[in-house]
């Protein structure tokens, strides 16, 4: 089975059990957990912030920081694919109890003059005040798409000029950082919170980390327990995690080097109406008006590949740690010979 629906599907190498297996741990409620504590030490040091802390999953971690940063009734600005909208189902309102103010970007990607125009004044109280600025990198609905670092600092500023907080959903930002070749430390510098998931293209089993400084982070692990993010000996997940960071983020490369060798056939075929720009792990495309979406689904399906459908026509190929070469070839020529 060639199975591309995403890159949360990888397995634990042998290497990765083997870490599990002889990892210290202790009660991390109680802040014990040997290892979790050097997990969340060593995310602090590699983005140069004060504070790192240890969630199950991305979703937790983005709304544990949306809480952070905002009050009932406040807004957050964010683009009209992001993940914090669009498939966290409806955390932002649910927990927080805050609205989202949708920005029409490019790939995901809003800029700053859009953020400065969507924000609501605080002496208007007929509308959300807005407190918070949420982006993407890379983007999940834009096709993995990566920011231009000179954008977000545009954005830091806006925010700094109109007060407001920044958070980064980075659960992909390793691969933004592989691939635009940046320096994580850069990032420690503009965002106020990061949430970085170790279960996508590193291929840990589990785990998001949430980053910010001392005075805003103090309350988080009082918004992780009130979510039921609170966990005991999950040292095991935290060793898999630290591997993970040690070995399998300068492979990231390997999986863009493919997704863009896909995006390629793919751009060949007669079949295809659109695939769009290809950065790193993440292939989105339409098919002609003329191919019934299920008819190519259930086409593929048949020839053992599995790949994601977003809606709107969009489909999805995500490359991960677990897809082989073999796998490659067999995929780049089950795509090339396809005919509808």
């Amino acid at each position: 089975m060639i199975d591309l629906r995403s890159d949360t599907l990888t397995q634990p190498t042998p290497e990765m059990m083997e870490a599990i297996m002889k990892a210290k741990v202790g009660d991390d409620v109680f802040k014990e957990d040997p290892t979790v504590n050097e997990l969340e030490r060593r995310m602090a040091e590699m983005f140069g912030m004060e504070t790192a802390l240890y969630f199950p999953t991305g979703s937790m971690s983005n709304q544990a920081a949306i809480k952070l940063h905002t009050q009932p009734g406040d807004s957050l600005i964010c683009d009209k694919w992001a993940h914090v909208y669009n498939f966290e189902a409806g955390g932002a309102a649910f927990n927080s109890g805050v609205t989202c103010n949708l920005i029409d970007g490019s790939r995901g990607m809003i800029t700053a003059k859009q953020i400065e125009e969507a924000i609501s004044p605080e002496s208007n109280y007929h509308t959300p005040n807005t407190t918070l600025v949420c982006l993407e990198n890379t983007t999940n609905k834009g096709g993995g798409a990566c920011y231009d670092f000179e954008e977000i600092k545009k954005n830091r500023k806006v925010c700094d000029d109109y007060d407001l907080g920044l958070h980064l959903d980075g659960a992909r930002l390793m691969n933004a950082l592989v691939a635009k070749k940046e320096d994580p430390k850069e990032y420690g510098k503009i965002f106020d919170t990061i949430s970085i998931c170790l279960s996508k293209g590193l291929g840990a089993p589990i785990g998001t980390v949430l980053l910010g400084n001392n005075e805003l982070m103090k309350r988080a692990i009082r918004i992780r327990k009130v979510f039921g993010g609170a966990m005991r000996q999950v040292g095991f997940m935290a060793a898999a995690a630290l591997y993970a960071i040690d070995n399998h983020i300068d492979r990231l490369a390997e999986d863009h080097k493919k997704a863009t060798e896909i995006a390629a056939v793919l751009g060949r075929q007669s079949y295809i109406k659109n695939v769009e720009p290809t950065e790193t792990n993440i292939v989105i495309f339409n098919l002609i008006d003329e191919l019934p979406l299920d008819k190519f689904i259930n086409d593929m399906n048949k020839k053992n590949v599995k790949f994601s459908n977003m809606g709107q026509g969009k489909l999805r190929m995500v490359t991960h740690l677990d897809y082989s070469q073999v796998m490659h070839n067999r995929l780049l020529e089950i795509l090339s010979s396809y005919s509808n």
